[in-house]
């Protein structure tokens, strides 16, 4: 999208908001100039709390970019490669994971393992699915139970099969090679070079103010708490701001946070994902007929994207703090 464009995003989007009855903060910003950001609707709704643009949003799969970069800054240590097997870290561990899926088969979603939270299905995003005590997840070798037991679907590197367990198996990988915790991890290797202040996994049963509660319907009090695992892995559970979305883009783009050769392996088109629109590199999605470098997340009480154009510096983010609340609003990002 040309930066003309970027002054008439945020007077639609805001149309947009004021109509569907949107619940969330709408950000614009083109390079390192802010366009556009509002708020709406409310952050807590027990304790009648506004939005603000500095609210923290959780962003479910939005985690899995920063999964791939932290990845990607092990990649750049040489603690791996993309055809780094997961056998060996693996050991006895999880014995129906084949013994040829690698980092980058993982990364790309192509590995063929089986899948904990398998999207494919006929569920709605509310349902109760994890097969475990929401407060047993709270470190990435917790995530074994749920990961275990799943056979193999298909052959490593046969075909893109959105999963993720793939993405809390890169968590659980990295955490091993690297003897420190993942979430200690994505700070040190990600957030920390890139700046970003307000992001992280915090638990949710140590509830901040400024983390906006998460809403399984439009309206009601019913939170997303039982929903979600205790603390995030490799595939969600990260809290954000647009803000720290906008200058994530920036400083990704600009080589703070990996090298330009592993950035450029993991923003390269790997899959054709007809039934989404897109292509898939390893930990992003890719507009088909763009540049633009996209995250989205969808979870319980979570609906959200961010989009980001290298060539013009245009970046649009849009957070929900209910399951659908981002999708009318987005319509395309304003086509």
């Amino acid at each position: 999208m040309p930066p003309a464009d970027a002054s008439t995003l945020g007077p639609t989007l805001h149309a947009r908001a004021l109509t569907s009855g949107f619940s969330g903060v709408v950000r614009v910003d083109l390079g390192d100039e802010l366009v556009f950001t509002e708020a709406y609707g409310l952050a807590d709704r027990a304790h009648g709390i506004a939005a603000t643009p500095e609210h923290r949003f959780g962003v479910a799969s939005i985690a899995k970019g920063f999964t791939a970069l932290t990845l990607g800054a092990l990649l750049d240590e040489g603690r791996l490669t993309l055809e780094t097997p997961v056998r060996p870290v693996l050991g006895t561990d999880l014995p129906l994971v084949d013994d040829r899926v690698t980092v980058g088969h993982l990364l790309a979603h192509t590995s063929g393992i089986g899948d904990y939270l398998d999207e494919s299905g006929d569920g709605e995003i509310t349902d109760y699915v994890l097969p475990v005590p929401t407060h047993r997840l709270d470190d990435a070798e917790g995530y074994l139970a749920v990961l275990d037991g799943r056979p193999q679907v298909s052959e490593p590197g046969a075909q893109f099969a959105y999963n993720n367990s793939g993405y809390v198996l890169l968590a659980l990988l990295a955490q091993r090679i690297t003897g420190t915790p993942f979430a200690t991890l994505v700070h040190e290797r990600v957030l920390a070079p890139a700046g970003l202040l307000r992001t992280g996994f915090p638990r949710s049963d140590e509830p901040a103010a400024d983390v906006a509660v998460g809403y399984l319907d439009e309206d009601g009090p019913r939170t997303n708490v039982l929903h979600l695992p205790v603390r995030g892995s490799g595939d969600g559970g990260l809290v954000t701001t647009a803000g720290d979305l906008a200058a994530f883009w920036r400083a990704v783009f600009a080589g703070r946070v990996v090298s330009p050769g592993t950035l450029a392996a993991l923003v390269e088109p790997v899959s054709d994902v007809p039934d989404e629109g897109m292509r898939y590199g390893r930990g992003f999605w890719l507009e088909p007929d763009s540049r633009d470098v996209v995250l989205e997340g969808y979870d319980a009480g979570v609906s959200a994207r961010t989009r980001h154009d290298p060539t013009t510096g245009l970046t649009v983010t849009v957070l929900a703090n209910t399951s659908d609340g981002a999708w009318p609003v987005l319509r395309e990002d304003a086509d």
